[in-house]
């Protein structure tokens, strides 16, 4: 019985995708070539102008400028203005002939017509804001998740929902009485898709802190009840609405909360949830206290795991190690860290490996470990695995200056302990270590 669900679980999903695989084949068929973006010759979803008078995805020429060229690519033209300016007139031609096309398809049987996800993609501005008003009222009959993929769209649908306060805190609300955790899924995911629009942290940040009504243990509810797309999108919600003394205290000391951020990090395989909850948990724990409770949880082992491990991800790196240098600001971060040999040596082994900035956290971690703490322990973990070395490299690479003096009096502190080592005597200015 259990493998017959299971089959039939895997032939709706497989169904779905071929579906969508077909809607998409539709499209490009038989959508007219002014409505392709002459890069990647799809649909465009954000047309946007350049100064020579061609239009292309949003997507597309912004990743073209980013790679260096000043040219257009369909003229080959010289520019002489990377601005792009957005063509309304035939971003709203697409919808229309989009939207007729999927509701009366030539030719097509019902079946054969585009899915519901990209009729949903073509809601007018009038027909999403009608749905946030209905969602807001209490109406739950009509389904969030063609709110969803208004905003996954496009930028200017984000951009529409991000512009009005009104519309915001409706959707922040309708959390209010919401008891179906699978509805408040998707209107976390709204929010997280509008956080990089202009007002919007901040919006979020006085609706959701300085509230009435208590929505950080809504919060904590999701974090138990919700997926893992939800968990992450509230890891990142919090994390944006954080910018202050006054907010970052008010998620630390709400029960329950930071340590539901710490189980992210510490139970999910998925590189998006670590890195989501560690970047959350940077900007809310700066307090003594907080860090402190990191600790108790077993932080400094969840992210020597990560760092002694095979993560190849640089945002997960990058944030591991930052987290590691913020505890290790507080005494019981750095006794921690001196009692996890493997955390100290995932620390050496990172040094030079990732990015400049995970290699400068993971200087401080050693500094704080080995000169302001003076930890012998700390002090013969980094000469066993040869981090004296790798000190010197560090030390003269292309690090900032901060970085550089802490590596300088690592160098001595280490020389001293190790005095029997080559390197010993060791003189920046005759001696080069090369990189290895």
């Amino acid at each position: 019985m259990v493998r017959a669900e299971s089959t039939t679980t895997t032939a709706i999903g497989t169904s779905t995708h071929a579906a969508i695989k077909r809607d998409e084949l539709y499209l490009n068929l038989t959508v007219p070539n002014l409505f392709r973006c002459p890069i990647s010759m799809d649909v465009m979803k954000s047309p946007v102008s350049l100064c020579t008078g061609v239009t292309y995805d949003r997507a597309s020429i912004q990743k073209w400028l980013s790679q260096g060229h000043n040219t257009c690519p369909a003229t080959m033209q010289v520019l002489s203005s990377t601005d792009v300016t957005p063509n309304l007139t035939l971003r709203r031609l697409i919808h229309l002939y989009l939207h007729h096309t999927s509701t009366s398809p030539a030719g097509l049987s019902p079946s054969s017509s585009p899915s519901s996800s990209l009729r949903n993609s073509l809601l007018s501005e009038s027909e999403a804001l009608e749905l946030i008003k209905n969602l807001s009222s209490g109406d739950r009959t009509s389904p969030v998740t063609k709110l969803v993929d208004f905003v996954k769209f496009s930028e200017e649908n984000r951009r529409f929902i991000a512009n009005s306060v009104a519309r915001v805190s409706d959707l922040v609300e309708i959390l209010r009485d919401c008891e179906q955790y699978e509805f408040c899924d998707q209107i976390l995911l709204i929010l997280e898709f509008i956080l990089p629009e202009n007002g919007v942290k901040e919006l979020l940040n006085k609706k959701i802190l300085n509230s009435d009504f208590d929505y950080l243990s809504k919060f904590f509810w999701l974090f138990r009840k919700g997926n893992l797309k939800s968990r992450i999108a509230s890891a990142k919600i919090l994390e944006s609405i954080a910018f202050d003394a006054d907010s970052q205290r008010k998620i630390a000391e709400k029960q329950g909360l930071l340590y539901e951020l710490y189980k992210l990090s510490n139970e999910e395989t998925d590189n998006a949830a670590v890195e989501a909850s560690l970047s959350a948990l940077i900007s809310i724990s700066t307090s003594r206290a907080a860090k402190k409770e990191l600790v108790r949880f077993g932080i400094v082992k969840t992210v020597g795991k990560i760092l002694s491990g095979s993560y190849s991800v640089r945002p997960v790196i990058e944030k591991a190690l930052e987290v590691l240098a913020s505890i290790a600001t507080c005494t019981e971060g750095r006794v921690s860290i001196s009692e996890d040999e493997g955390c100290i040596h995932g620390v050496i082994k990172r040094l030079m490996k990732c990015s400049g900035a995970a290699t400068e956290h993971g200087i401080m971690v050693l500094w704080s470990l080995c000169c302001l703490a003076r930890d012998p322990t700390a002090q013969n973990a980094v000469i066993k695995v040869n981090g004296l070395t790798k000190v010197l490299v560090v030390m003269q690479s292309d690090c900032n200056p901060g970085a550089r003096q802490m590596c300088g009096e690592l160098v001595k502190v280490l020389r001293v302990k190790n005095s029997k080592s080559c390197l010993a005597s060791y003189d920046t200015k005759t001696t080069h270590i090369m990189p290895y």
